[in-house]
């Protein structure tokens, strides 16, 4: 299991913080994102050689994923207790449980992960169940503009704008790297939007709701890019 990073008293993954404050937050650590990633390779190959401090184990991993949670403890849920809840500006709101969006089509969708830490894993492939269907059956209302996602863990939220989500690379993602996604990693179902900065795949998620504009989310409100597109990602929806 990935180690959680140390955290300061206010309950912010000392890392990320970290992190901000070289990148000076927001746009410019979208920008720098990609550079960042090879000089923390670098760093880290010579600091593991002489690090008496523990600070390595606070910066990011390259080629692997990392453990974030924005609170102190997250619960775990299971096949027993997991529910997804889809509502607002919909005609049929509905609670899926664990079983029945496993039962549902899954699509496979491989692409580089990439985080504004610097770090990234290369072809990853997730699956699960494409936003879009949900929404479909769901029935989005006149004046539904965007969707917000919150998660279990009491905190965290995202959103993107309609047409983003019903990009066919948009999913609710069960597994990740040919595996059910843990605990750890944002499971059992975590969001992944494919063509953004991995922070806009939020964990845990528990809640979608379509909503007349969209509302900043969690990192949003503390200075990171509400659009956080990959630098090569295509940008033109491919809604249907």
């Amino acid at each position: 299991m990935a180690r959680e990073p140390k955290r300061r008293p206010d309950g912010a993954p000392v890392a990320r913080r970290a992190m901000l404050g070289v990148l000076g937050a927001g746009a410019a650590g979208l920008a720098a994102a990609p550079y960042l990633q090879r000089g923390w390779e670098g760093f880290l190959g010579a600091a593991s050689q002489v690090d008496a401090t523990g600070i390595t184990g606070l910066l990011p991993n390259p080629g692997g994923f990392r453990y974030y949670s924005v609170v102190g403890s997250v619960p775990r849920k299971n096949d027993t207790n997991y529910q997804l809840s889809v509502g607002g500006l919909v005609d049929q709101p509905k609670t899926y449980t664990l079983p029945e969006l496993r039962a549902m089509p899954q699509t496979r969708v491989v692409r580089d992960v990439l985080c504004t830490d610097g770090w990234r894993v290369d072809n990853t492939p997730f699956e699960g169940v494409r936003l879009a269907d949900l929404l479909d059956a769901a029935g989005v209302r006149p004046g539904g503009e965007a969707v917000r996602f919150t998660c279990f863990d009491g905190a965290y939220t995202e959103s993107l704008t309609l047409d983003q989500a019903r990009r066919s690379d948009v999913l609710l993602a069960l597994n990740m790297q040919d595996k059910p996604i843990t605990h750890e990693h944002g499971g059992p179902v975590r969001l992944y939007v494919a063509p953004m900065y991995f922070y806009k795949s939020a964990k845990w998620l528990s809640g979608i709701s379509i909503t007349d504009k969209v509302v900043p989310g969690y990192w949003e409100e503390r200075g990171y890019a509400v659009d956080g597109w990959l630098d090569d990602a295509d940008r033109h929806s491919d809604a249907n």
